[in-house]
């Protein structure tokens, strides 16, 4: 199959040329793309050395990694060399994934058998491991990218790793080789979506193929390498039916999101970093009418809408001259003019606060946004700012009057001390009294104490509101009994 393994005949249907004598560190074929050679470069001055843990009988699936030595990237960087000296990586890049990383595992198999290299079963399964990660994947980062535990990564440079799961971040045994290494793999994570991050472009946001969010800095503005951040996407997309599993919203306060998706609310989810805005924002759009048609507009494709007819839009940062910006904004104003019935904007940030809330009051009903901030009163408050920092030089009260008819519902997320993420608020937008926005809390979230775990103790409570304000558009979608019954049960559950 490979052309420069097929002339040898070493027993195998797919044979391979015998690597060279061992030697520290065989030169790599001009040919080899820099993705590749920069793996194998590895001077003994760039490692730094880490105590190798006692043999201890070989674990089970879930065993612990171990430690890399010096003595590990010293072999590695000779199988990885002879690997590249003997196949026909024009060859490789025609296979699929699975049956390329078999290829690989085999000649890597076979090379070290030749090589006569002193390594145990486990020893030799990391090694091929990771060698096809190397290859073909992201690194170190695969096995982490693998978890579906996982919801953040933080790279702080080649030597540290921090995750977080169940809502608290520890540090990973992962470690890079060292920052080129790691800055190696940024490029290729941002290459992938036409991006760059190099020394003249040190900032960079993208994202990963199935849509998990990507930020890296690269130096010189971080000192100590490249820090590589990525918000991971559970595999398993989350519904407002495991929210309530999980203790994040009542079932009478699921039952109130689905209405209010339902029936096109202008809704603003606010909250924190990391308090899971777009996840309840794609929770949200599952009660979208299919016949509608939705476009989104976001720095980061994130969003995972399951509605057939929907266009996604992502901005676009300025070449190495400096132009070919597409600013959000851009976005807000061009699908204006592409017929949507709903505007959805992954994160509001600036001016484009005023394109979408002029959409959500001139027949876009339903538009859709998500604002850090950490209340509603305060989300309101930032949106009036974020105008004013747009240039637009309109009297407050005018600012207050477009919120006020713009958004119905702002419904505010937090992630709590403990980690647990929680819809705490349900607020609706009344209207005005004088300079004043009034609104009014459907539902909130009361903290009463924590357990002997340190676990946070609280309950969703009703506010006694009978008719919110848009009971009439309830009515009209003929969502007005079901509204009513899931106020009745939340009152009824208040003690």
């Amino acid at each position: 199959m490979f052309g420069k393994r097929g002339n040898e005949g070493s027993g195998k249907s797919v044979g391979f040329a015998p690597p060279p004598a061992p030697a520290p560190s065989p030169a790599v074929s001009a040919a080899v793309p820099e993705v590749l050679a920069e793996i194998i470069r590895e001077p003994a001055s760039s490692r730094q050395p880490i105590a190798a843990p006692p043999l201890a009988p070989q674990a089970p699936a879930a065993r612990k990694r171990t430690a890399r030595t010096e003595v590990y990237y010293d072999t590695k960087s000779q199988v990885f060399s002879a690997l590249i000296d003997t196949i026909d990586l024009s060859q490789l890049a025609k296979l699929d994934g699975e049956s390329a990383r078999e290829e690989i595992r085999d000649i890597v198999n076979d090379i070290i058998t030749i090589k006569n290299f002193a390594m145990s079963i486990s020893e030799q399964e990391e090694l091929l491991e990771d060698i096809c990660n190397d290859v073909l994947g992201y690194g170190p980062l695969e096995p982490l990218l693998a978890r579906d535990d996982i919801a953040d990564i933080m790279v702080n440079g080649a030597g540290q790793t921090f995750i977080e799961v169940g809502g608290k971040t520890i540090e990973s045994e992962i470690r890079f080789r060292d920052n080129s290494q790691l800055l190696s793999i940024c490029q290729r994570i941002v290459s992938q979506v036409g991006r760059r991050v190099d020394e003249s472009s040190p900032i960079c946001d993208a994202r990963l193929p199935d849509g998990s969010r990507v930020n890296v800095i690269a130096p010189p503005l971080s000192l100590d390498g490249p820090a590589l951040t990525i918000r991971k996407f559970k595999k398993d997309k989350l519904t407002l039916d495991q929210l309530v599993k999980f203790g994040a919203i009542t079932p009478e306060g699921a039952t109130l999101l689905q209405i209010i998706g339902r029936v096109r609310c202008n809704v603003v989810i606010s909250g924190g970093t990391g308090s899971g805005k777009t996840t309840l924002l794609n929770c949200l759009t599952n009660y979208i009418d299919k016949e509608e048609r939705v476009i989104t507009c976001e720095d980061t494709a994130e969003l995972q809408l399951q509605q057939p007819h929907v266009v996604r839009l992502e901005t676009r940062p300025p070449n190495i001259e400096g132009e070919g910006e597409i600013t959000m904004r851009d976005l807000v104003k061009n699908c204006l003019r592409m017929r949507p019935e709903r505007i959805i904007v992954g994160e509001v940030r600036g001016p484009e606060v005023f394109d979408l809330l002029q959409a959500m009051n001139t027949g876009h009903d339903g538009s859709m946004g998500t604002i850090h901030a950490n209340t509603p009163r305060e989300c309101l408050s930032r949106m009036e700012s974020m105008i004013a920092m747009g240039g637009f030089t309109l009297p407050a009260k005018t600012v207050r009057e477009i919120i006020t008819g713009s958004v119905d519902v702002v419904i505010q997320a937090a992630r709590l001390r403990d980690g647990s993420r929680r819809i705490t608020q349900i607020t609706e937008v009344v209207g005005m009294e004088g300079d004043v926005i009034v609104t009014q809390d459907l539902m909130r979230y009361e903290i009463e104490g924590e357990d002997a775990n340190g676990r946070l103790i609280g309950r969703h409570v009703s506010t006694g509101i009978a008719k919110p304000h848009f009971w009439d558009r309830a009515r009209y979608y003929n969502e007005d009994r079901r509204l009513a019954a899931a106020l009745d049960a939340m009152e009824t559950g208040k003690s």
